[in-house]
């Protein structure tokens, strides 16, 4: 990219939450609250799956392991810069950084996404057939799988990016959002950005729903090969908790991704949704409905009597 083209724009100005601009004192101490609980949580669910045998051995808390490693990095990339910016009038951020920025929310979110239709697979495989679980979903296999995400989402994110950093930018520099993310960065091109636009949608929009569409396809398969009624209500309560994690998190992905790059004042919460809400929500998720994670916490964390002080 030619040097002209990012003249007068070697640093972006983030909106933020400009019209909460009064209260950003408690906003920082309520997203800090969401940060450090997102860490911690996620933290707890890889160090129990990784310290519990049992846990360990089961593809199913393998992914989810690898799920809460993929929370932790993706609420990462623009909670921090959050956090500085509540302390900060300016709220600057220089374009080479808003550009890793961006490259990285779309690596780890898309990784986010192939990876819980590969946790969806795991879970059709468990329960339409489960003589051959462990045989199918071998440790090989998930591994694979995992990495399969992580290339598919590096393969995405670079294709965003360049798109993006072709662009010329000379002007304008008020990004209106929190973060770098592309539909308010491409906007501030000086050029036509129409075939852009289509091809980042089609990119992102593509990805985001038809994910989205295999997971619901594969739950509503698991649900229509078990006959029993008592059968399909165990499905469902094994599959309720991966339910609502994907409906948090590709109902608003879908939602900004999948429509042409115009704006709506709801845009900023509904990145919030899915950049620091369902990050922290996915452990409450995963450990309050899961009976096996609940009782590896407790052998682990209780010998330290943790879990017995959080209990009193």
């Amino acid at each position: 990219m030619d040097e002209n083209q990012t003249e007068g724009v070697e640093k972006f100005h983030l909106a933020g939450f400009s019209q909460a601009s009064s209260i950003e004192a408690e906003l920082f101490v309520l997203f800090l609250f969401f940060y450090v609980f997102t860490w911690v949580g996620n933290v707890i669910i890889m160090v129990t799956v990784a310290s519990d045998n049992n846990l360990n051995s089961l593809p199913m808390y393998f992914l989810l392991g690898n799920l809460s490693f993929l929370d932790l990095c993706y609420s990462t990339v623009t909670t921090p810069k959050l956090l500085a910016d509540f302390l900060d009038n300016e709220k600057l951020i220089p374009y080479n950084h808003c550009i890793v920025q961006l490259f990285f929310l779309h690596f780890v979110g898309a990784a986010e996404m192939f990876l819980l239709t590969v946790m969806a697979y795991d879970r059709y495989v468990a329960i339409c057939r489960p003589l051959y679980y462990t045989t199918i979903m071998s440790r090989g296999l998930c591994c694979r799988l995992v990495a399969a995400s992580w290339m598919g989402g590096f393969v995405h994110s670079t294709v965003q990016t360049i798109l993006t950093i072709r662009l010329p930018f000379c002007g304008p520099n008020h990004v209106d959002n929190f973060f770098c993310d592309v539909p308010p960065v491409i906007k501030l091109a000086c050029a036509d950005t129409f075939v852009i636009e289509l091809l980042m949608v089609s990119n992102s929009g593509l990805i985001s729903t038809s994910s989205f569409v295999v997971l619901v396809s594969s739950y509503a398969t698991i649900l229509v090969k078990i006959r029993s009624k008592e059968g399909r209500l165990k499905a469902l309560s094994i599959c309720a908790s991966h339910l609502m994690v994907v409906t948090l998190f590709f109902g608003p992905c879908i939602f900004i991704y999948a429509r042409p790059f115009s704006t709506f004042s709801v845009d900023k919460m509904v990145s919030v949704l899915y950049n620091v809400i369902t990050p922290m929500l996915n452990p409450l998720i995963y450990t309050l409905r899961n009976k096996e994670v609940k009782s590896a916490m407790r052998k682990l964390w209780g010998k330290s009597g943790l879990w017995k002080k959080q209990k009193t």
